[in-house]
């Protein structure tokens, strides 16, 4: 079926995520402290921790440090206080940006933000600026050589549990959703004992821009000079890596 993946790279992707792996477990923290202050601790109850709890375990991050996350998260004594807020902007050659944060200091998140954009030639917009641009979906992404399961197999699991779409490539299976069914079709393909690389709700572009070499290295320090920042959550874009 039609898409497009980022995937196309599974040992890069997996190497920049393991240089990374001390910063995104303070992230993902972050996102499971969030989810217990919306919803309570108990993810039979809470569905948007659950998902949480879906994508730090695509993340790998151990479960003992997910329960401990949790259990401070739902404390008497956790006074941590953080909102979250979407900025929107451009990169270069009109890439459209979405950048999500969580934070305690809107300034000093907006500045930082707006400082990262200006370094790398891109312009912070307005609200509602690019994400016409984009649909909220969910995101599931298996690597080929983990599942036992027929591509066949694996497509009707997805599809017959609510699945949008079913896209598979050199090294791996994307499966997209509408974000109220995310949750069932990652809960059937979890009973069949299938681990993810990628698991959560996403903001999917509907367009791609390319870019040359040269405008390509500006587009990739942005989105690192983003994602480095610590009030940054997600970095979403429609460049053609």
């Amino acid at each position: 079926m039609s898409g497009h993946s980022k995937w196309h790279n599974i040992q890069a992707k997996k190497g920049k995520a393991d240089a990374a792996r001390g910063k995104i477990f303070t992230k993902l923290g972050r996102e499971l402290l969030l989810a217990v202050k919306q919803g309570g601790p108990d993810p039979a109850s809470n569905s948007k921790l659950k998902d949480v709890i879906a994508k730090c375990k695509a993340n790998n991050m151990p479960n003992d440090t997910i329960n401990n996350a949790i259990k401070k998260a739902s404390g008497a004594g956790n006074s941590e206080n953080y909102e979250e807020i979407t900025y929107e902007g451009y990169g270069v050659g009109g890439v459209a940006l979405i950048v999500e944060a969580s934070t305690d200091n809107k300034n000093r998140t907006a500045a930082d933000v707006r400082h990262a954009f200006d370094r790398a030639g891109g312009n912070l917009g307005t609200s509602g600026c690019v994400s016409y641009l984009f649909s909220k979906k969910g995101v599931i992404v298996i690597d080929k050589t983990t599942t036992n399961l027929s591509e066949d197999d694996l497509m009707m699991l997805a599809l017959d549990n609510g699945a949008e779409d079913f896209q598979a490539s050199d090294e791996v299976y994307e499966i997209t959703t509408l974000p109220e069914d995310f949750s069932s079709v990652r809960e059937a393909l979890e009973s069949q004992g299938i681990e993810f690389l990628e698991a959560e709700i996403q903001m999917v572009p509907s367009t791609y821009i390319k870019l040359d070499e040269k405008d390509g290295e500006k587009m990739q320090r942005l989105i690192d000079n983003l994602e480095d920042l610590d009030d940054v959550m997600n970095v979403y874009h429609n460049w053609e890596e």
